[in-house]
This record gives structure tokens, C-alpha cells and sequence, in this order.
């Protein structure tokens, strides 16, 4: 499609017709590479048809310009071959006959040998017979004018053989009698454009088009030709600003788009913006190819220093003073490649940059990335700016690549890009020693950036380093680099490594100053690696009670060894929520809430609080916590944050936010800090089983399995398989999941049923299964060890599942009590809960005030909760399938799971599916509802 080519083609009509009656003419097509002029050209042949004119067609081509008056030939040879003898001879005969010199098929035999001193020798003069030549052309072109016009069209004139411009030349101040019209291409900036020859020629022309850059309006219309269908607005607009109006350009990107699959809509316009066709990339680069040294030095160095570039820098690196910078940059602007901008001109499109960096061998660009390097390095420019171009060489660096390629690291961590700070000291890890000093505070420095993303890689590197400090205080400073929560994932050979550096420091009491500091940030860490040890709980929560009832908090290490005790007396519940809060609370307003301590001792001090009903605490901090990391557009610390965040969400009964919350943090989090710190996971986990998000669980559970090794840092994943497990009717697996984790909390020492409510879950399953005893004594453990802990959360739900599982009005004064409880919670979720258990079982107005207050709370596949009875809306259920009701009515006359399959011949798991369908359509909690629920279905 040629789109606002209408001018041209009026123009070349004129002439024609003007070639026609006896006024020939020549015309110049010219542009930027790209802008249409071959299209343009393949268009007149059409138009000359219509005039009934002859075309003679040839193309300049870079590697044929040594093969004399091979564009000539192109032109001719194929009418003469074309038209009968007798009017070949016509033509050729008379003032034409020299001509025949031309055309091996067509010169005779003494010709032909002649034809060897007619070769055109650049640095002769011309000769008579040469001169004869060329009249002998013109007046072959001028006989086959005489029987109808004739139109000439010659691409890349600029590529053409020196012979056959000269006789363009020749022609060009001789068409005034000629019935023939010429146009020509030239591609302006060309270097071969400014050639005599070629400027012979087109000096002969009577009119010079430059075709424009296309309207947006035809851009819209070239979408919609390429891709079958109306483009978006957005689509559209892109593709035009990319392609800024080039026909090349655009219908790159369309075509490259279209192969792809892509659609013109506005969701697809990113990728319009930055994609690189191939085919584009390649006629970009045989251009480049063809240019004059300078230029391409001047390309290449632009591509090498990018966004860094300026007028100066430029030039000392292409080795151009400015004045031949500023002719390279004309050359280019004139090819169309570049768009000026200041405070030096860029690339058009991204297609340019890649066609550059194709153009240059490995060994030239690692030359000038070396040379930009030190260019930048001795102007003082930042430090990141530099190690871009050092991490590209592969040879060996001088000594002070090492400096800078570590000062860089520390300003990507400080704006928060940890993975590019690691790729800065890896590289400098090429060049230092192999068992120097050096080559340690390398280590230390990597595994500080790598704690944020590969907390295992961080811990590995810190235990290679330790070996190669000398000092004892240098050893304990290394391993203070790790955050507490990560060492849960170290090998017991890096464990002895921190005790060995912990032993050397000394007791924490009996130091002062810095080295007090560095060992309570040891002991902190040692602490972490042995909460999975009853003894060793017992020993932490005993540690904290030395701290006395308000221990310090000023250092950071102090908050750091409270945080992790805490922790431990959160786990074992060593002390109860009332005693637990008012230092949890303590400890987040004395750290400061910035993106570097989120992966640090505060989310263990936020479990505390969450787990002790202090959500109004833990809140605040993360908000600020959490526009500060934005800013620094710190993405590990927004992730861990916004994880804490969903918690609090749901706990609110903020569902859908919970839900967004926590599929943020999930897409913002790395794989390998799931599955190292237990936290964040069991927070996900958490929100996907309390919000019903089946989508949330199975994402987790693909990225913490992904490599498939399950770390012991997974177990929050027996929550997630027991959740789906019970939520698809497969009761009995759903409880071996829940028994797994229940057997690791106790062999752990893990008591709080705050964290993980793993026995009242147990108990709502046994009693779907109709194992009321069973039911019954795990949720009556729950209960004690939640009235240990004393958070009104742990209390209320414990208190919720017994009275959901017990009939008659001790349950309902257990719903009553848990309700009460409740109301003191920042659970509302459970609050929630309770109300609707109440609600269902007392019935008639006070039932509708529960319920009421309750609102729409989704049901749980551990015990299915209702917020409406048969019996108060008169409405029952009668949606139960054959299947569903049958196995319904044998449970209700006191069947077990096993008689029940065996009488239907099925199995005992298809019975299961069978029942939690019919509890969840008849809205009961489990057997208990379920005689009361088939005597109202069956009237």
C-alpha cells in the first residue's frame, strides 16, 4: 500500500505526457533510507502502462559496480532481447551501430574483441571512440522513443558502475528531443551519493522529490491493511511515534508483529515500542556496513556509550574532532537514522542500536567499551555509569575496576537493584586474588546483595569469606551481613563457622562498644538456626527473661536479639500474648521503618504483634515501611512487606484487597526467599486458604516447588495441600497434610495455635467424617494452648470450632463465648465466623441479629459455616444429586464412610466428595447438622 504518494505520481504523469509529445526529462527521487523511494519507483511502471509507455528498469547494486556498464545492460538488454530481430537490427543500426560495443550478445566478432580497449578507466580522460559509445546509446534510446515514449527507472543510482553513470550523465543534458522520461533514486547521506559522477546526473534534473514521513492517519490505515482489522488508538499511535513516519520502518514492526501473532490493540503497544525485526536489523546493517570509517566509528561509539553520551565524550572516543562529529552526524541524519536531540543526537529506533552492535566484532566492541570506561572514569562521572562497561570486558581489568565496580554495588543496593549490584561484584571477583583479603570483602559485599534475592548463595559466600579476614572482629562483622531469618537454610559447616566466630568474640555481658554490638547481632543469628529445638526455645525464652522486663533497644543489635527471642517465645508460647506484646510493640517504634530492615529481625516482630491481636501496631510501620521501599523502588523489601500487609488485610475482612496484597507480593518475590524464609509463605498461604483463593494457593505452592526440593523452610505448603485437599471433598488426605504439620510443630516445640490453628482445622475435618471424639480432643488441646498464649483470636476461634462441633446448649453457650472473646480481636474474619455459628443455632430474631452482623463470610472447607437456616427462610436446598442425597441419608442414619462405600461400591474418598458437597448445599458443619438438615429436605 503507497499512502500520500498522490504528488509524485501527479508529477511523473506531467512528464510523460510532456515525454510524449518530444519533451524528455529527468527526475530525482531522493530521502532517508527507508521513506519509500523504491516503493515509489515499483509504482510508475503501472502509471506508465496507462500512458502507454515502454520501461526500462535496472537497480545499482554495491558489489556490481565494478562490472562496466552493468546498469546499462540492465536497462537495455532485456527489450532488445525481447523484440524481433529484424527491429533489434533497426534500432542498433545507423547513428546507434557503436552501441553494439555494449551487449556481448549483440556486437559481432571483431566488436567484441574491440570491446576490450573500450573499458572505462577512471583516471583517463575520455576518448573519441568512448564519446562514440555513448552517442551511439543515446541514439539507440532515441530510436526506440520513436515508437512509443519510454520510461527509465534506475534504483540506487548511487551504487551504480562508473560506465553507465556517464552516460546517465551524457543523457541527462540531452533528453530535450528524446521521448523519454528518467527518474532516478539517490539516497541521500550516502557517502557514493556525493560521488561527480552520480552529482552529473542528478544536476541534469528538472524536478527533485523527497517524499514525507507518513501522517498518523496512514499509519491507521497501513494497521489495519497489515493485520486485517481497525487498530486501537494506542496501538496505532505507537507504531507511529516508533517508526516516526518511515514506511520502512512501520511496516517492519507490522510485519514482524503480525508474524508473531500479535493484534493492533492497545494492550500490544508496548510491544510494538521495543520490538526489533530482523529483517530491519539487517538492511540497517548492510547500510552501516557501506559507510565511510569515520561514520561507522562514530555509530559504534554512540551504541557503546548510549545514554551517557555527550558532544566531548563522543568525540574522544570515535577519535572525530567536532567538526567531523558534526559531519557524521549530518551524513546520518540526512540517511534518516538519527533524531536530534540534545545534548547529542540518538538512534531513531532501537533497530539502529541493534544493527550497530551487529556491525561491531567482539574484539572492537570490547576495545571501546574498555576505552569509554576509563573516558568516563577519569571525567568522574558515577560509578555505576563506568561499571556498565567494565562488566562487557572479559580480559583482565586494571586495579581500580575493583573500586569502582564495588562503589557501584553499593549505590544499586542503596536505590534498591540488588541482582545488578550482584553482577557488578562478580565481575570484580575475576580480577582480585584468589585467597586475599580482597577477594573476602568481595565475598561480604556479594552476599549482602544476594540476601535480598538468594539467601542460601548470600549465607554460602559469607562462610567462604570468613576464612580469608584476619581479624576477629572483621570475621564477626561478615556474619552480622546476614539477616537472622535466613541462616535457617545454612549447613551445619556454616553454622560452625558462626559459632566458631561467635566463641571468638565472647559473651555480649562481658564486652562493651562495638564488639558487645557485633556479638548480640552473632547471638541473634545462632538463635535463628535452632528454633526447630524444644530445649533450645526454652533456653531463648530463659535468655529474654535476663534482659529484664524492658530490655535495651537502642542498638540495632539489641533489636535484633529481642526480635529473635521473641520470636522464639511466640513459637512455644514462653510467654503469653499480654507479656509478649508490649515488647514487640517496643521494638517496632524503635526501628525505623525503612526498606533495609524489612528482611531483617521486623517481619518476626510483626508475626508477634498479629499473633497478640496488635494489628493497629504492625500496620502503621509497614505502610511507611512500604512508601519508603517505593521509592527506593526496592522490590525484595516491597514484596516481604506487602506479604505482612495481606495478612492485616484479611484479618480485616478486606478480602479482595487481602487478595491483591498478597498476589503482588507473590509476583514481586523471589522464588528462592520462599523457600528459604518460612514468614512470607505461611503469610500467603495463610491469606489464600482465609480469602478461598485456590488461584493464590496453587501459584504459590509452582513457585516454592519449582525446583522441586522441599526445604524444611516449606512447611507452610502442608497447610496449602491440606486446604485444597479438603476444599475438593478428599477429607482423609486433607488430614494427613494437617497431621504432618502438626507433628513437626510438636516436635519443634511450636505450641501457639495463633500461628497455625492446625488442630481446630483437624477437628472440623473429623467431624465432617462423623469421628466426633477425634473432633473433640483436638479442639479442646487448641483450646488450652490458646488460653496459654491469651490472644482473643486463639481463644475465640477455638472456642468458635468446639461450639460449631457440639450439639445441644453447651455448644451454643460455647458460640456465645466465643463471639464474646472475639469482639475484643482485630480478627473480624473470625469474629465473623462466630457470629454466623451463633446465628444459625439460636434461631429466630437473635439468630438474625448474628447473622446480620455477620454478613456474607465465605464458607471453610475445614467446617462449613452458614449465615441462613431452612428454618428461618423457609427455603431448604434441593439441589442434591441422586448420588449426593443417598449418601447423605445413609450418613444421617449413623452409617460410616466405609459401609457407606461399600454398600454403594465406590470408595471411601468418592464418599467424602459426596458429603462435603451435601454440607456445603445444606449449609451445615459436618454430621452433627446433618440428620436435622435431611428431615427438613424430606419435609
Amino acid at each position: 500500500m503507497l499512502c500520500e504518494r498522490e504528488t509524485e505520481f501527479g508529477l511523473v504523469a506531467e512528464a510523460l505526457q510532456a515525454a510524449a509529445d518530444g519533451h524528455g526529462s529527468l527526475m530525482v527521487i531522493t530521502g532517508p533510507l527507508g521513506i519509500g523511494k523504491t516503493a515509489l519507483l515499483g509504482g510508475l511502471p503501472s502509471l506508465a502502462g496507462l500512458q502507454g509507455a515502454r520501461v526500462l528498469r535496472a537497480n545499482g547494486a554495491l558489489l556490481e559496480q565494478d562490472f562496466a556498464f552493468g546498469l546499462v545492460r540492465q536497462l537495455l538488454e532485456p527489450v532488445l532481447a525481447a523484440v524481433p530481430a529484424r527491429q533489434r537490427d533497426g534500432w542498433l543500426s545507423g547513428p546507434a551501430e557503436p552501441s553494439r560495443l555494449v551487449f556481448d550478445d549483440f556486437a559481432g566478432p571483431d566488436e567484441t574483441q574491440e570491446w576490450e580497449h573500450l573499458r572505462w578507466d577512471d583516471g583517463r580522460p575520455d576518448g573519441g571512440v568512448r564519446h562514440t559509445v555513448l552517442h551511439g546509446l543515446l541514439m539507440l534510446l532515441t530510436a526506440m522513443s520513436m515508437e512509443r515514449p519510454v520510461l527509465v527507472v534506475v534504483d540506487d543510482l548511487q551504487w551504480a558502475d562508473q560506465p553507465s553513470l556517464r552516460w546517465l550523465g551524457y543523457l541527462a543534458k540531452r533528453l530535450g528531443g528524446v521521448r523519454a522520461t528518467v527518474v532516478v533514486t539517490v539516497r541521500e547521506g550516502d557517502p557514493l551519493s556525493e560521488r561527480p559522477l552520480v552529482r552529473a546526473v542528478t544536476d541534469g534534473a528538472r524536478r527533485t522529490l523527497r517524499p514525507g514521513p507518513l501522517s498518523l492517519a496512514s499509519t491507521r490505515l497501513m494497521v489495519a491493511e497489515e493485520f486485517g482489522e481497525p487498530g486501537e488508538e494506542e496501538f496505532v499511535q505507537a507504531c507511529h511515534e516508533v517508526s516516526d513516519g518511515n514506511p520502512m520502518f512501520l511496516m517492519s514492526v507490522l510485519l514482524g508483529m503480525a508474524v508473531s501473532g500479535y493484534r493492533p490493540i492497545a494492550a500490544d503497544a508496548p510491544i510494538a515500542r521495543s520490538l526489533l525485526p530482523s529483517q530491519l536489523r539487517e538492511r540497517l546493517t548492510s547500510c552501516l556496513s557501506s559507510q565511510p570509517q569515520g561514520i561507522q566509528s562514530f555509530v559504534k561509539s554512540m551504541a557503546v556509550l548510549g545514554e551517557q553520551a555527550d558532544a566531548e565524550l563522543l568525540g574522544q572516543l570515535c577519535e572525530l574532532d567536532p567538526i567531523g562529529c558534526t559531519e557524521a552526524a549530518r551524513v546520518l541524519d540526512r540517511m534518516g537514522l538519527l533524531a536530534w536531540t540534545l545534548p547529542v543526537p540518538k538512534f531513531l529506533h532501537l533497530a539502529v542500536q541493534d544493527a550497530v552492535e551487529q556491525l561491531m566484532r567482539a574484539d572492537d566492541a570490547e576495545r571501546l567499551h574498555r576505552r569509554a570506561a576509563e573516558l568516563l572514569h577519569a571525567g568522574g562521572y558515577p560509578a555505576e555509569q563506568v561499571a556498565a562497561h567494565l562488566l562487557v570486558i572479559s580480559a583482565d581489568q586494571d586495579d581500580w575496576t575493583i573500586s569502582v565496580l564495588r562503589a557501584a554495588a553499593d549505590t544499586a543496593l542503596s536505590r534498591g537493584a540488588p541482582e545488578v549490584a550482584t553482577r557488578y561484584l562478580r565481575r570484580a571477583l575475576l580480577d582480585c586474588s584468589s585467597d586475599g583479603p580482597d577477594r573476602a570483602m568481595l565475598l561480604v559485599d556479594l552476599a549482602t546483595a544476594e540476601c535480598w534475592f538468594d539467601p542460601a548463595a548470600a549465607v554460602r559466600h559469607i562462610s567462604q569469606a570468613v576464612p580469608l579476614l584476619s581479624s576477629m572482629r572483621e570475621r564477626a562483622m561478615a556474619v552480622a551481613r546476614i539477616a537472622p531469618p535466613l541462616l535457617g537454610v545454612a549447613s551445619s559447616p556454616v553454622l560452625d563457622v558462626i559459632a566458631q566466630v561467635a566463641a571468638e568474640l565472647g559473651d555480649p555481658d562481658q564486652l562493651t562498644g562495638t564488639d558487645r554490638e557485633l556479638a548480640l547481632s552473632l547471638e541473634a543469628r545462632l538463635r535463628c538456626t535452632q528454633w526447630d529445638n524444644p530445649a533450645r526455645l526454652a533456653m531463648a525464652v530463659d535468655r529474654l527473661r535476663e534482659l529484664g522486663e524492658h530490655p535495651p533497644l537502642e542498638t540495632r543489635g539489641e533489636r535484633e536479639l529481642a526480635a529473635v527471642l521473641l520470636h522464639a517465645a511466640t513459637l512455644n508460647t514462653g510467654l503469653s500474648a499480654a507479656e509478649a506484646a508490649p515488647l514487640a510493640r517496643r521494638i517496632v517504634e524503635h526501628e525505623p521503618a525503612v526498606a533495609s530492615h524489612a528482611h531483617a529481625a521486623v517481619p518476626l516482630v510483626v508475626t508477634t504483634l498479629l499473633a497478640a491481636d496488635c494489628d493497629d501496631v504492625a500496620g502503621p510501620w509497614l505502610e511507611l515501611a512500604l512508601s519508603r521501599a517505593k521509592r527506593q523502588n526496592a522490590i525484595v523489601p516491597q514484596a516481604i512487606i506487602t506479604t505482612h500487609q495481606s495478612v492485616i488485610l484479611m484479618r480485616a475482612r478486606l478480602r479482595s484487597q487481602a487478595r491483591a496484597a498478597a498476589t503482588e507480593g507473590l509476583e514481586l518475590a523471589d522464588a528462592d526467599w520462599l523457600r528459604t524464609v518460612a514468614s512470607p509463605t505461611k503469610a500467603l498461604a495463610m491469606v489464600a486458604i482465609e480469602t478461598d483463593s485456590a488461584e493464590l494457593a496453587e501459584r504459590l505452592l509452582a513457585k516454592c516447588t519449582e525446583q522441586g526440593e522441599l526445604l524444611p523452610s516449606l512447611w507452610p505448603l502442608h497447610m496449602l495441600r491440606a486446604w485444597l485437599a479438603a476444599r475438593e471433598g478428599r477429607l482423609g488426605p486433607a488430614l494427613n497434610h494437617l497431621y504432618d504439620l502438626g507433628r513437626r510443630a510438636d516436635r519443634n516445640g511450636w505450641r501457639n495455635p495463633a500461628l497455625v490453628p492446625w488442630r481446630s482445622w483437624a477437628a472440623g475435618l473429623h467431624h465432617q467424617l462423623g469421628e466426633q471424639a477425634e473432633a473433640v480432643e483436638l479442639v479442646r488441646a487448641e483450646h488450652e494452648l490458646a488460653r496459654e498464649w491469651g490472644s482473643a483470636t486463639a481463644v475465640g476461634r477455638s472456642l468458635r470450632v468446639w461450639g460449631s462441633i457440639t450439639e445441644g446448649p453447651k455448644g451454643v453457650q460455647l458460640l456465645r463465648d466465643a463471639v464474646a472473646t472475639l469482639e475484643n480481636s482485630s480478627h473480624l474474619l473470625e469474629l465473623a465466623r462466630a457470629q454466623a455459628a451463633l446465628g444459625d443455632v439460636v434461631g429466630g430474631a437473635e439468630g438474625d441479629v448474628y447473622v446480620r452482623h455477620a454478613g456474607a463470610v465465605a464458607s471453610t472447607p475445614w467446617l462449613p459455616v452458614r449465615t441462613t437456616t431452612p428454618s428461618r427462610t423457609g427455603v431448604a436446598r434441593t439441589d442434591l444429586t441422586k448420588t449426593e442425597r443417598k449418601v447423605a441419608t445413609l450418613a444421617a442414619a449413623g452409617r460410616t464412610n466405609g459401609e457407606i462405600a461399600d454398600e454403594l461400591g465406590v470408595s471411601s474418598r468418592a464418599v467424602e466428595k459426596h458429603l462435603t458437597n451435601s454440607y456445603r448445599k445444606l449449609a451445615v458443619a459436618g454430621r452433627a447438622g446433618l440428620v436435622a438438615a435431611m428431615r427438613a429436605e424430606a419435609g
